[in-house]
């Protein structure tokens, strides 16, 4: 039913004697699928706290350790978080896969989006040596279209060959963004946006869903991104239903998963864990919306 995603394609800048760690990697990120359900917790730093108080947010969400919580108890590839916050909750929550989201902003500046590094690949190998947790990959953003376009294209590039080097997987949050972007959804911005990730090497790029969504503009985006894999982001909150039929939508086009963050993190955590779990059934078991949903009415 969704496309196979299974065979490792090994990028030529991971050295042979890394290929195994690498594999390694991959299997527990994608759980051998080659899909991806990402839990993002990088809002901490871009959206500030809007994202997580407030009167429709379970209040166990003001405390940054429910992300963590979430993660442990759901079926997931890996937790996508900053150094600082892996830092402080790593050792604790040791058996979560996880992504070290190497750059970031805060929304408070106006004008064009500039994400500046906050860690190195170096720096987070060393965190998850000394905290004992799996470092599984890295994740970096480029806005597209920004006048700070050309130093994050050249650092993204940079991270990747790092991260590859490493037997690390490479995920780029790709959002054209800023005064020269006239369409932010549109099908042909996003499908630029895939394309510039498979230029720049990166083994997952997480985008947003296009506007119309439907078959073929996922195709054209997919399509896009040659080899590498597309996951699109969750969004805003919305219901439960249209999350999982969206998703369903994307994962027959060609989609490769999911990434998920203010849709899980802002509920209680068995609602969070309930929904991921449903998320997992789709991405890695293949499961349809109907059967997911027939599955839940029962419990």
């Amino acid at each position: 039913m969704f496309k196979d995603y299974s065979q490792i394609n090994y990028p030529a800048d991971v050295p042979k004697y890394r290929r195994s760690l690498f594999r390694n990697n991959w299997q527990l990120l994608t759980k051998k699928t080659g899909r991806l359900l990402l839990l993002a917790g990088d809002q901490r730093i871009e959206h500030l706290n809007d994202d997580f108080f407030g009167p429709e947010i379970d209040a166990s969400d003001n405390n940054p350790e429910h992300l963590l919580q979430i993660a442990k108890a759901s079926n997931i590839g890996a937790i996508a978080v900053h150094y600082g916050l892996a830092s402080r909750y790593g050792e604790t929550y040791r058996r979560i896969n996880y992504v070290i989201k190497l750059n970031g902003k805060t929304n408070l500046v106006p004008g064009d989006p500039d994400s500046r590094l906050l860690a190195t690949v170096d720096q987070s190998i060393e965190l998850s040596k000394q905290a004992g947790f799996r470092l599984v990959g890295v994740g970096y953003t480029i806005y597209l279209g920004s006048q700070y376009e050309g130093r994050m294209l050249s650092e993204a590039a940079e991270v990747i060959r790092q991260a590859h080097d490493n037997g690390l997987l490479a995920i780029l949050w790709v959002y054209p963004k800023g005064v020269n972007v006239k369409a932010e959804e549109s099908a042909e911005t996003i499908a630029g946006a895939t394309g510039v990730a498979v230029s720049l090497g990166a083994d997952f790029v997480k985008v947003k869903l296009p506007k119309p969504l439907n078959t073929k503009n996922i195709e054209r985006i997919v399509g896009a991104a040659g080899l590498t894999r597309v996951i699109f982001a969750g969004g805003s909150s919305y219901s439960t239903d249209k999350l999982l039929k969206d998703t369903e939508c994307q994962l027959k086009a060609g989609g490769a998963g999911l990434a998920i963050g203010r849709n899980a993190h802002q509920k209680s955590l068995v609602e969070a864990t309930k929904l991921m779990k449903k998320l997992a059934e789709m991405i890695y078991e293949e499961k349809l919306v109907k059967r997911v949903l027939v599955s839940k009415k029962k419990k």
